[in-house]
Parts: C-alpha cells; sequence; structure tokens
C-alpha cells in the first residue's frame, strides 16, 4: 500500500502532486471513513489551489452521502474549534500550513477537533489505495454546500473565555501582528484588539503568494519582522505560519524566540493557571534542554516524543497534562483545545505579561542561555546513509543517542538533532549549545555530514 499521509496531513506541489483527480478521491475516502450522513466542516487557507483542491473534496464527499459545511478562510486551530463546539462530525481543513508557496495540503480532523490518529489515517488510506469508496443513490447523494459563518466568531470568543480579559486591557499593550499574508490576519488582530491592545499589522493583506515572507516563521524569514517591531517599539510581536496554528514571539528588543523558549514560559503559566491538571507536558525531540531545566523548578515534568503535532496532541489528550508544545511554534492548551494554536498562545502570552508586571524581554531573560542553531539540507538519496554518517563522527563523546525520531545525541555541553521531515524533501538538522560560536560550528560540520553545505 502506497503512503499519502505526512508528518501533519496529506501535502503536495498543487496540480502536480496534489492533483483534483487525487483530491477527488481522498475525498470519497475520508467521506467513507466518516460514513454517509456525516456532517463535515470544511476550512482553508489563503494558499494558491485552494478553491480548486476544496471543491475536489467537496464534489467527493458529497458524491459518498456525505453532508458538506463550508467554513470559508479561516486558522486551521479556528476551523478545529469549531468542529468540536458547533457539534460536527469532523473536518477537512485545505492548508499546507508552513510550505513554500507551490505546496497545499489536506489536513483530517475528528469531531474532538484533533486531527485523526495515526491509526486511522492508515484507514482512510486504505480506502484510498483500494478504492473501496460508498456509493450512493442520486437520491441520497446531497448536492449542496452549505454555508458556516460562525468559525471566527466561534473562535475569537472561545480564546477569550480563558483569559482574563479586563486584567490585560489595562496594560493597553502595543503588539504587532504578522500573519504572512495569510488566514491569521482574520483572528489575531481581532484577539488582541480585544485585550485592548494597540494593534499594527504586518503582511496583513491575504496573497496566496506569500510576497513578504516564507510562511514558515523563521530567524532567518523574521528578520524584517523584528526590525519593525523593534522601531515600533511593542511590548509583543508575533509571527504566524501559513495557518495560523503557530506563534513565533518577538520581545520588546526586538528579539525574535524559538517556539520551545515560549512554550517553556506557557507550560509554566497554564500550570499556574490550571493546578488541578496533572504537572507535566510533552513535546518533541529537537525542543530545547532548557524546557526540563526550567519546568523541574516548578515540579512539571517532560515527555519527550517524536516531531509531529498529531502525535503530541493525542498523547496530551489521552493521557493529560498542562501543555503540549514544538519548537517551531506550535503550543497546545488543554483547556481550550488539543491542538496548536497561535492566537491562543498570543493571549496567553499577554496574559502572564499582565499578571506578573513583566516585559517580554524580562520573562524570557528568565530561561536558561542556550544557543539554537537550525537549518535544513537537501535529501539527496537514503536518509539512513546520512543518520549513520552523523552517529560515526559524533559517537565517540556521545552521553546518550535517542533515535525516536531521526537520530539525536546528547554531551556535556550540547546536542545535535537530524531527522528526515514529514512535509519536504529535506533533512532538519538541529544543534543546541551554551556557547554560539560552539553551536555554529558543530552546524556546519554536520550540514556538511548531511551532503550540504552552509
Amino acid at each position: 500500500m502506497g503512503k499519502l499521509f505526512g508528518t501533519d496531513g496529506v501535502r503536495g506541489i498543487i496540480n502536480r502532486e496534489l492533483t483534483p483527480e487525487l483530491v477527488l478521491r481522498l475525498g470519497k475516502a475520508i467521506g467513507t471513513y466518516f460514513g454517509k450522513g456525516s456532517r463535515i466542516l470544511m476550512g482553508r487557507d489563503v494558499r494558491s489551489g485552494g478553491d480548486l483542491i476544496s471543491r475536489a473534496v467537496a464534489s467527493g464527499l458529497l458524491s459518498v452521502g456525505v453532508k458538506v459545511f463550508d467554513g470559508g478562510m479561516a486558522p486551521t486551530p479556528a476551523v478545529q474549534y469549531a468542529t468540536k463546539t458547533l457539534g460536527y462530525d469532523g473536518a477537512v481543513i485545505v492548508t499546507a500550513s508552513h510550505n513554500p508557496p507551490e505546496y497545499n495540503g489536506i489536513k483530517v480532523v475528528s469531531r474532538d477537533g484533533v486531527e485523526i490518529p495515526r491509526q486511522e489515517e492508515e484507514k482512510v488510506e486504505e480506502l484510498f489505495f483500494g478504492e473501496r469508496f460508498n456509493s450512493v443513490d442520486w437520491t441520497e447523494a446531497y448536492g449542496e454546500v452549505k454555508r458556516e459563518d460562525r468559525v471566527i466568531e466561534t473562535y475569537v470568543s472561545g480564546i477569550l473565555s480563558h483569559i482574563d480579559v479586563e486584567r490585560v486591557r489595562k496594560k493597553g499593550y502595543r503588539v504587532l501582528i504578522d500573519p504572512a499574508n495569510s488566514v491569521g490576519a482574520l483572528t489575531s488582530p481581532l484577539v488582541a484588539k480585544a485585550l485592548g491592545a494597540k494593534v499594527y499589522t504586518l503582511n496583513g493583506h491575504l496573497d496566496p503568494h506569500f510576497p513578504a515572507r516564507l510562511p514558515e516563521p523563521t530567524f532567518d524569514s523574521l528578520g524584517e519582522t523584528s526590525k519593525v517591531a523593534k522601531s515600533l517599539g511593542v511590548d509583543l510581536g508575533v509571527a504566524h505560519d501559513g495557518d495560523a496554528d503557530r506563534a513565533i514571539f518577538i520581545d520588546d528588543r526586538g528579539e525574535v524566540h524559538w517556539g520551545d523558549r515560549s512554550g517553556t514560559l506557557l507550560s509554566y503559566w497554564s500550570s499556574v493557571k490550571n493546578p488541578d491538571l496533572p504537572k507535566r507536558v510533552f513535546t518533541a525531540v529537537s525542543s530545547s534542554s532548557l524546557v526540563e531545566e526550567y519546568l523541574s523548578k516548578f515540579g512539571v515534568d517532560v515527555v519527550w516524543m517524536k516531531v509531529g503535532s498529531v502525535d503530541i496532541a493525542r498523547r496530551l489528550y489521552e493521557e493529560k497534562g498542562v501543555a503540549g508544545f514544538e519548537e517551531n511554534g506550535g503550543f497546545m492548551y488543554p483547556p481550550h483545545q488539543y491542538v496548536r494554536d497561535g492566537a491562543m498562545s498570543m493571549a496567553l502570552m499577554m496574559e502572564l505579561m499582565a499578571t506578573e508586571n513583566a516585559k517580554l524581554s524580562e520573562l524570557f531573560d528568565r530561561l536558561p542561555k542556550y544557543y539554537l542553531v537550525k537549518t535544513k539540507v537537501p535529501l539527496k538519496g537514503d536518509v539512513s546513509a546520512v543518520y549513520e554518517n552523523v552517529e560515526k563522527a559524533f559517537a565517540g563523546s556521545a552521553k546518550k543517542v535517542i533515535k525516536i525520531d531521526g537520530v539525536k545525541m546528547i554531551f556535556d555541553d550540547y546536542w545535535i538533532l537530524v531527522r528526515k521531515s514529514g512535509t519536504e524533501p529535506i533533512i532538519r538538522v538541529f544543534v543546541e549549545a551554551k556557547d554560539r560560536e560552539k553551536a555554529n560550528r558543530i552546524a556546519q560540520e554536520v550540514v556538511s555530514l548531511a551532503g550540504g553545505s552552509k
């Protein structure tokens, strides 16, 4: 059997890998999986091919007797929240999240608002490749896609219900929001304004070509955003990815912070706000050593997992905890929903700042100092050979080798991680050390071993 689902959904280049023919069949498989008469919510981000793919999916769903409701353009977490709160049986979201502009994709969501588990993805794939689709009589092929206009309003209200709005409003924060010309522009400014903020929006008009920056918020892509945040003198900067389920923060000094740093602070805050939740967080092996070092002070345990928000979300849902997160800026706040949520992360960070009467830079200064180098290398051939090369080169001094996801090697004062991306044909390289120069030097060595140059 072939493979459709990657780390987070089905993704491919528009009209080359992700064709209308494939998407139609996938829609039939998804509809068969949910069953005749199911009520399925659809939503999408701003990407090219979004309307094409949405219509093809909808056609497939309708052809097997599923009722389809179109929520329009909205962040992925908004569609997920609406799915569980408005009583849908599931959702299909057309997005490729952080991928380059030529990509689009499809996420399949359960009635609880979380992406379907891996074993359920396999069931959809079996239906797809076996072409074992439901077939309904013309009298049962629901021919009309109905509108669902409550998605954004429901989502914004849901976020605010978890925040001490008046406490935050009194601060009158100045906030810069960079939604990467995508759907975060439809919600995050509304949330920030409701929290009394003076809102500045950069790259706020919708554009499927992402003209200002790539949709993945990284140190490299956020250089201009950082400069603008510093020049405006804002209290907080927030940068989203293409479907706004991530939030990368920029502090009042204009410094960009990886998501495991913000995730650590927000996990602490969640443990304070929710003392009855089990004191543990779930995070990926790509996250910093500072997570454990800082959260242990507050009695919060860390569960290390393979990269992939679906796996983290499902584990968090099943075993419970105060949070789940990834270094890419995805943070999950269980009282709201068990999925990554960029606007919820922003609101929580504003509440933490207001409650502890601290600047964002002061909050980040509380964390242990580590330096992370994060880069990528095109995958050329067998990924196992890359893993073997790296392991051989560094095995002599490694204290611990973890193979949950790729190869992570831990040393006395640094660690490295090499793993194949689940969404693109690339090798991701992470190196973290307490010395910046050392981190950069080792990263260059690892990149060379992985088949690239830096």
